[in-house]
């Protein structure tokens, strides 16, 4: 049985008010169309629960019965709707997103200043995390979009290349690479070096790239993130190979050198569900975004 709102919140009008005319003017509606609701609801119960005379509305015994329990589960619903309308309210003033911590942390500062000073009143969410990590949030609608490392994607993930961005090796200082132009991936070889545990997808570009020399490194020492590594490096411990941007957030004595027999990259994109789109405001930092990593 369709369960007759209408007809309920005129009931309980008219019950609290104790006049047509009242109740009518509270719902905004005529007394015809109140009469109306209260008739069709007694014809749904079977039952009279007003009794209406030229001076006063009066209660039946079934309106007496039914009154409190109809009042309680209509302010829950009143509540539960309230709430529903104020998280919608507040996730349209509230954009979220993910992106690599490397892009975000020397990239998207500026970027997010400019959006704030053009979007004022909006909560800005950025979810920093690691490759997988981006492409998980953005697939269960927890981040609108992502920037991230794109390779082959899921099927209702679309992916937009906006940038290349190359590996290099990074070594301290007062190491015998640091005097050269470039490396190759022979001069690996001999060499203590530090790579990214979490960072699988770097990880795996990195391997697949050094090819047959990358089973014969020394990869004496694993991290959890690139500053530790870059850490173990300054301190002339190990080498790395890491991003080019990471080296403007390395220490000073830190060089980074370029390989010249490989192609040693990773390409950087945003993605979203497939199908779903953006929220103007998510397009417009979007945009922004395209065009400051046009830049690398």
């Amino acid at each position: 049985m369709r369960v007759d709102y209408l007809g309920l919140e005129a009931f309980i009008a008219v019950a609290e008010l104790g006049s047509f005319s009242k109740a009518a003017a509270k719902l905004n509606v005529t007394q015809t169309a109140l009469s109306h609701r209260i008739r069709k609801i007694e014809e749904d119960l079977n039952t009279r629960l007003l009794i209406r005379t030229s001076h006063d509305v009066s209660l039946t015994k079934a309106g007496q019965a039914l009154l409190p329990d109809v009042r309680r589960h209509l302010e829950t619903l009143s509540g539960l709707y309230q709430g529903v309308r104020e998280s919608g309210r507040e996730a349209r003033r509230r954009l979220v997103f993910a992106c690599l911590p490397t892009i975000a942390g020397y990239y998207l500062p500026d970027v997010m200043k400019s959006f704030a000073d053009l979007h004022r009143g909006f909560q800005v969410v950025l979810l920093d995390q690691p490759t997988g990590h981006v492409m998980d949030l953005v697939k269960e609608g927890e981040a609108e979009f992502g920037i991230t490392i794109i390779s082959a994607t899921p099927w209702d993930i679309e992916a937009e290349p906006l940038c290349t961005e190359p590996y290099v090796l990074l070594v301290n200082k007062g190491h015998r690479l640091a005097r050269q132009d470039h490396v190759t991936r022979s001069d690996l070889l001999g060499e203590p070096m530090v790579r990214i545990r979490t960072q699988s997808t770097n990880r795996q570009l990195v391997e697949n790239s050094l090819g047959d020399v990358g089973k014969q490194v020394d990869w004496r020492f694993e991290v959890q993130n690139a500053a530790t590594a870059m850490a173990l490096v300054a301190s002339g411990v190990a080498l790395t190979v890491l991003p080019r941007l990471t080296m403007h957030q390395s220490p000073a004595n830190i060089v980074g050198l370029p390989f010249s027999d490989v192609d040693l990259t990773r390409r950087i994109g945003a993605i979203k569900r497939r199908g779903v789109p953006l929220s103007p405001p998510a397009e417009a930092l979007l945009e922004m975004i395209r065009h400051r990593l046009a830049d690398i």
